[in-house]
């Protein structure tokens, strides 16, 4: 097992990462930007570094500063978290020649699933339902038009290597081709520095539901079920839970079954989420994550295993500790994103949180970095905090929920805490009659 682990990230899931290690009795190392020395994880590390000014491609993505720092704090092996590096094959290579572990799959895997067109075809071949699509990406508006006037209107243009919602627009007729192809392209240079994007039928009326899994060295896989995550705006995500209410129960069993063997067959290794739509009974391959999620929590709460955990085990050698047959799902978990944000605008609010109160009680979990008079940068994605509900059904979960925003606080800052609150007693959302346009279509409505 590893003596000392360097934590290359910040915020929540820095301290997430901070408590498996400390319950393990691995040493850690937190490093951070000037803004961040007053982050929680840097408080609570054994051991801190300062890498660099505050804006993130000089610290939190400068490959040299976080191998310098673990070299000069002796540690063996280096988690990236989520965002920032973590996803970067190139950086698990670096680590790696550094004589130190990368938590996270093997480059090559990162290298397959961060290209988009790549991860699509690679999973198609190993069995995994995928969108009617490009073949390839789309260099020229004229390529664009007559692969829409085949497939159909709609059709969403995606960033061979985006993420997070970033280089997705949508044509849902011949005159819009042009502008959401310019604008993809601009938008995939601008986040990705690769203004390359390819093309999909547009699905009208899915939900987004993700299959949590985990694989060892010697080729053991397991999957935790299910997270459904349809309530988003931009393509990113506010809600997640499981079970999803719209999956029957043999249709999660069917996706989950295909999802192992192909991660099987394809060798992977540590932690990772294939993301698909799914309407009218049917499951599309969207992209797989490489990492862990901002979501995990979720999965977690409902099967009882702390997948950090398994995660740094994995890494250092050591075989699953369960088996599938080991995994029973347990009640209703939601997951709920406090962002420092506008709740109507959706525009970041930094600044200092004067006061804050989180809830409590059986069945609340929060996952947070901040504190009172915790000054909330402007440089950083702007989530503070996650609040995650379980219960033994969804309808308790949801009351429970009401009984957590109620007693949640948050001054200083705007939050989507009152967007939250609408959410959890809308008819829809208790109903779930929703899909991944529901939040975006009744925005004006809340």
């Amino acid at each position: 097992m590893f003596k000392k682990i360097l934590i290359a990230n910040r915020g929540d899931i820095a301290v997430r990462i901070l408590r498996a290690c400390k319950e393990m009795g691995i040493k850690t190392v937190a490093v951070h930007s000037l803004v961040d020395e007053s982050l929680m994880h840097v408080k609570l590390a054994d051991e801190s570094v300062c890498i660099g000014p505050n804006n993130a491609r000089d610290s939190y993505l400068n490959v040299s500063a976080i191998i310098s720092a673990a070299e000069l704090t002796g540690a063996d092996a280096i988690h990236p978290g989520v965002g920032f590096l973590s996803e970067n094959g190139k950086f698990a290579e670096v680590v790696a020649l550094h004589g130190m572990t990368f938590i996270g799959p093997k480059p090559e895997h990162i290298a397959i699933m961060g290209n988009k067109i790549t991860a699509k075809k690679t999973m198609e071949e190993l069995g995994i339902p995928v969108v009617d699509g490009s073949n390839g990406d789309v260099k020229s508006i004229d390529e664009a038009t007559n692969f829409a006037n085949e497939a159909g209107y709609p059709v969403l243009f995606k960033a061979v290597s985006g993420g997070g919602g970033k280089g997705m627009k949508i044509a849902n007729s011949p005159n819009e081709v042009e502008n959401a192809f310019k604008m993809a392209r601009s938008e995939a240079e601008a986040n990705f520095g690769n203004c390359s994007v390819y093309l999909e039928r547009y699905l009208v009326n899915p939900r987004h539901i993700e299959i949590q899994i985990i694989a060892d060295f010697y080729g053991n896989v397991i999957h935790l079920g299910e997270r459904d995550c349809s309530i988003q705006r931009n393509h990113q995500k506010l809600m997640e839970e499981s079970p999803s209410i719209a999956l029957p129960r043999e249709k999660r069993d069917e996706i989950a079954e295909k999802v192992s063997i192909a991660i099987k067959k394809l060798g992977y290794v540590g932690v990772g989420t294939l993301e698909f739509l799914y309407e009218k009974g049917e499951f599309f391959f969207m992209e797989m994550n490489t990492r862990l999620q901002v979501e995990h929590c979720v999965s977690e709460e409902i099967t009882g295993i702390d997948i950090v955990k398994e995660q740094i085990k994995i890494a250092a050698g050591e075989k699953l500790s369960i088996k599938q047959s080991d995994i029973h799902f347990c009640g209703h978990a939601i997951e709920f994103r406090i962002n420092a944000e506008h709740s109507e605008t959706f525009m970041p609010s930094p600044g200092k949180i004067v006061e804050l109160y989180f809830p409590g009680g059986n069945g609340v979990r929060i996952d947070s970095h901040v504190y009172r008079n915790y000054e909330v940068p402007q440089y950083y994605d702007s989530l503070i905090a996650k609040i995650i509900i379980h219960a033994p059904n969804r309808e308790e979960c949801l009351a429970k929920a009401q009984c957590a925003f109620d007693e949640l606080i948050v001054d200083g800052v705007f939050t989507t805490a009152d967007l939250h609150r609408k959410l959890i007693k809308n008819q829809d959302i208790i109903s779930g009659n929703f899909d991944i346009h529901w939040l975006e279509n009744n925005l004006r409505r809340l």
